[in-house]
């Protein structure tokens, strides 16, 4: 486990790192999760051997939980921009699920020399209105902050369910409730054109039975290859692990 401070408070973003070849790979999971979720799938047979930096995003797993940390993606991602400097590292491939692929676009275009590649697991690219009723960020933003704290976070965690609370549980709810709400509300740019601006090779996987994301033909128009995966619903990567790390290895071994 290594950290590295990123307020002027002294607060920490913390990461486990795993030795191995370059290049180096960096993990981002998404919002109420912690890296423990790509565990399986950064020591995959198709995937082992690469040092690898398992994030634990600000307010997340074992991050500190700062109360005057922002929590946008822009925050997040400066956040991990200082964790991979901590540890030496550039011209990384990113793989990033659903808040984390959001967070690994917005790195990959504010930090470009820290970015060589990006596997998006089924990742937020535009912004989402606040839905009432719902389990995801939309459902967290349709809450006042005050709301969410003083218990809205209980309605939540009873539409989650108990895998996603087991690690949610560990979230700060401030922390909780500003990354949904930023998350929600999106860029400017949006994520999406971002990454359709981006210039490293781009990968973006998703649930077979959902279907295309939203305009995938100008995703893939701009060289963004989709790739849906069987047998998984959102969390592609406890779902169906070898699944994801065949189409990750893939993506991770397209032409520059």
């Amino acid at each position: 486990m290594r950290s590295t401070p990123v307020t002027p408070e002294g607060d920490l973003i913390r990461w486990t790192e795993f030795p191995g070849r370059e290049p180096v790979r960096v993990w981002l999971h998404g919002l109420g999760a912690t890296s423990a979720y790509f565990n399986e799938i950064a020591h995959h047979p198709l995937l082992a051997g690469h040092r690898s930096l398992l994030v634990d995003l600000m307010g997340h797993g074992l991050s500190d939980r700062p109360a005057g940390f922002g929590y946008a993606l822009e925050d997040h991602a400066d956040a991990v921009a200082a964790a991979m400097a901590a540890a030496g590292v550039a011209d990384a491939e990113v793989v990033g699920h659903s808040m984390g692929g959001s967070v690994a676009i917005v790195l990959a275009a504010r930090h470009p020399r820290l970015v060589s590649r990006l596997v998006l697991a089924d990742a937020n690219l535009d912004p989402l209105p606040p839905a009432p009723g719902t389990a995801g960020s939309s459902g967290i933003a349709a809450y006042t902050e005050e709301e969410f704290v003083a218990g809205g976070w209980a309605e939540v965690r009873d539409r989650a369910g108990d895998h996603w609370w087991s690690t949610m549980r560990l979230t700060d709810r401030t922390a909780l409730y500003r990354s949904a709400v930023r998350l929600a509300g999106g860029t400017r740019p949006t994520m999406r054109e971002l990454l359709l601006e981006l210039d490293v090779p781009r990968t973006f996987l998703h649930p077979e039975a959902d279907g295309a994301p939203d305009r995938a033909d100008a995703l893939a128009a701009a060289g963004v290859a989709v790739v849906p995966v069987a047998d998984c619903g959102h969390n592609i990567m406890l779902d169906n692990p070898d699944g994801m790390a065949a189409a990750t290895a893939a993506g991770l071994c397209r032409p520059a």
